[in-house]
């Protein structure tokens, strides 16, 4: 296999199969430069991203149309609306049981509601298409976890397996209230299986050197029908260990770097997403050293952008922007608002203070959000609130005002400015509000931001100037198409916090080869602000616009008045 290190793969299986002598380890990687026999790399393009790229994570069914699968449904969509995305992440669309697509029944095939790997192709010619690896853990219908039932092959010795059930593990870290442990029957005995997020999703056993083989595989397959981005869901949980939390463990880093080590010698241009929804300092350990994810879940920026428009202060934001490391070059951020979970809470451990926090998740359930918590410790906590993005903005500190929208709208011009590729969820792109109905009929929390729109419908309401929905569209759109012009908006772009006060948060970015300039600052309050421009710093001898309001900034000592919830882009170079 060309470029595949031999010896770096012989070494990361060494240590995490310390247990097997040379002899076994010899043949694991003979296996394993089997699987990836043919490299079939064309690397006349290594850029990874530029300023053009932005991700939309979709259901394959979030667009469905009677009479037809949902993926051709969703790339009838795609190809209406969504040009200006390069990227395209389907969330999980195999045959699954539970859990919206995330207890995977078969690893191998599409859901035969969504489409068949011809559907999945098409997209894929169209857009680069981010998978998912749910890699943590299968269905309890899985082919695999009935036949480790059976003790039958192959599945017999995947899983982890105890006489003794695991609820005398303290340590543990885990995201939900449920018992970690499900009584299991296996040749009349009764024993327990481990489930860190429900019984219907039974933990892998990656001791096991064939679970990893196994994943390789479904890895291959996914490559081989035109996935250029994998996202490891989940994955911070794979390896345990009596005694330890069981959560960002070594051998989980090392097994991040072998897959990463695999993809980059037989695929051009994959990268990989790890999804690690854990404090963040936790959460930046996934780059490694620029040799596990290519990037990383931003997990803490939504709860705080959000935090900070509510509440109209940016202290909280501004301390977290400065203390975040710019990403090596290779590496990047995934900078979001909201997906098809929930907005996590525990990125904000060790950031916002406990009063404030609590604050913060009474207004947003004053908007009429859910809340989901977790047990650590024998302690019950809030996890995550669960509200769509444009409903986060119905209350805020001050209380409820007219400004929904454009708080909505400022939120994704700041999105778009921040270190990073940015990535939106389709349900914020064409302005879903609380689902309610579908809590009703799924009893789930996180099926109200989970919206199944009717192709129809939707084209009627992104084809009514008037609608709520096609104001948000055109709003992310529009910016999207400005971004993508600006070089300093590069996602490996230098960023630097701006010192303003609080009811202001800005940022600045130069591009890489530093020949433009953009100051990103937004007035986080209803009320109109005046902001110096000499608190800027603008260089005099240039001249500076502000590509917002496509307006020329003509007094640089002078004050300019944003309107309440307005940003400004002021840079040196326009590019329209």
């Amino acid at each position: 296999m060309k470029d595949l290190d031999y010896n770096i793969l012989k070494n990361y299986l060494s240590i995490i199969y310390k247990k097997k002598d040379s002899k076994e380890i010899n043949e694991l990687c003979e296996k394993i430069v089997e699987i990836f026999s043919i490299s079939k790399i064309d690397r006349s393009n290594n850029e990874l991203w530029n300023e053009g790229d932005c991700f939309l994570i979709t259901y394959a069914d979030s667009i469905k149309k009677i009479g037809k699968t949902n993926l051709k449904t969703l790339n009838i969509f795609l190809n209406r609306y969504c040009k200006e995305f390069s990227f395209i992440h389907i969330l999980p669309f195999y045959p699954y049981s539970s859990d919206d697509g995330f207890a995977v029944v078969d690893y191998e095939n599409v859901n035969q509601e969504h489409g068949n790997w011809e559907d999945f192709k098409k997209i894929s010619s169209n857009y680069k298409v981010m998978s998912d690896l749910v890699i943590n853990h299968c269905s309890s219908e899985n082919i695999l976890f009935k036949n480790f039932l059976n003790k039958t092959d192959p599945g017999s010795d995947y899983f982890i397996v105890s006489k003794k059930n695991f609820e005398s593990f303290k340590k543990v870290i885990r995201p939900r209230s449920s018992k970690i442990s499900k009584k299991v029957k296996i040749k009349n005995k009764e024993y327990f299986v481990w489930c860190t997020f429900s019984h219907d999703q039974i933990d892998f056993n990656f001791k096991n050197p064939r679970v990893l083989m196994y994943f390789l595989k479904i890895i291959k397959l996914y490559l081989d029908n035109g996935t250029k981005a994998l996202r490891l869901d989940a994955v911070a949980f794979l390896w345990k260990e009596i005694g330890t939390k069981c959560i960002n463990l070594p051998q989980t880093h090392l097994i991040i770097r072998l897959i990463r080590l695999l993809i980059e010698a037989y695929s051009n241009g994959c990268l990989i997403i790890t999804e690690t929804n854990i404090p963040n300092h936790e959460n930046l350990s996934y780059f490694g050293n620029n040799n596990e994810a290519h990037c990383i879940y931003n997990f803490s920026l939504a709860p705080l952008l959000i935090h900070s428009i509510i509440s109209g202060n940016s202290s909280y934001l501004k301390q977290w922007s400065r203390s975040m490391p710019p990403a090596q070059a290779g590496n990047a951020y995934l900078n979001f608002l909201s997906t098809h979970d929930g907005i996590g809470l525990r990125p904000l451990e060790g950031i916002l203070p406990e009063k404030e926090l609590e604050n913060f998740i009474n207004i947003l359930s004053k908007s009429g959000a859910f809340l989901t918590h977790r047990i650590s410790q024998k302690k019950k906590t809030v996890y995550e609130v669960n509200i769509t993005l444009l409903d986060s903005f119905k209350e805020t500190f001050r209380g409820k005002d007219n400004f929904r929208i454009k708080r909505f709208i400022l939120a994704h011009q700041i999105l778009l400015t921040m270190e990073g590729i940015p990535a939106i969820y389709i349900q914020n792109l064409v302005g879903s509000e609380n689902d309610y109905s579908k809590v009703k009929k799924t009893k789930i929390f996180r099926s109200i931001n989970r919206r199944n729109w009717d192709l129809d419908q939707i084209d009627k309401l992104l084809k009514n100037d008037r609608s709520i929905n096609t104001k948000v569209y055109s709003s992310i759109i529009n910016l999207i198409k400005l971004r993508k012009k600006q070089p300093a908006f590069h996602p490996n772009a230098t960023q630097f916090t701006l010192q303003l006060e609080d009811h202001f948060f800005g940022i600045w970015r130069q591009s890489i080869d530093r020949s433009q300039s953009i100051f990103c600052i937004s007035n986080l309050t209803k009320f109109r602000q005046k902001l110096s421009l000499l608190d800027v710093n603008l260089i005099a001898m240039e001249k500076w616009y502000d590509i917002l309001s496509k307006s020329i900034l003509k007094n640089l000592s002078s004050s300019i008045t944003l309107a309440p919830y307005q940003s400004v882009w002021i840079t040196n170079k326009r590019f329209f």
